[in-house]
């Protein structure tokens, strides 16, 4: 957490620090930035989400995004939206109570990354939802795996992309 200002890292009461404020999100995402996504299921299939950022400015930018095929290129519609950095920075804020945060490096196909990982449970007996912010890569956590009723879901970034 690297902004001047600790308070800007946290978004109220019963709240932990979040890992990045929002403008060090919007100074992370620039003029644009594209960031793919595997996602792994619990039955063993795959796909590729992809994350586009453009028209990017102080407050927001659009957010496109779509699954890729098995050839890279767009299989399906592409929503488009437009976010707030602030509601970025919100994604992260997780309860103090229901929260374990700890440090962590992974090996992902973006490289060795230094992480924050947040365990979040729902309640007490919940399995966790596990959430891997690379200090590095300000924005999206780039792991997170969620228990379903099947088994776990993970999804891991595979590339980040200026653009």
């Amino acid at each position: 957490m690297s902004d001047a200002d600790p308070d800007a890292h946290l978004l109220g009461p019963g709240l932990l620090p979040t890992p990045f404020t929002a403008d060090e999100i919007r100074r992370a995402t620039g003029g644009g930035k594209t960031i793919r996504i595997q996602v792994e299921n619990p039955d063993g299939t795959r796909t590729i989400r992809v994350n586009r950022f453009r028209e990017t400015d102080a407050d927001g930018a659009t957010l496109d995004r779509w699954t890729a095929g098995a050839t890279g290129i767009v299989d399906g519609e592409i929503a488009s939206s437009r976010v707030a950095w602030t509601d970025l920075q919100r994604h992260a804020a997780f309860p103090s109570d229901g929260t374990v945060l700890s440090t962590e490096a992974l090996d992902l196909p973006i490289g060795r990354v230094d992480c924050l990982r947040y365990d979040v449970r729902e309640a007490p007996d919940a399995e966790p939802s596990t959430f891997w912010f690379s200090v590095a890569h300000p924005g999206m956590p780039v792991r997170y795996e969620t228990a379903l009723d099947h088994g776990i879901q993970r999804t891991t970034v595979v590339a980040i992309e200026w653009g």
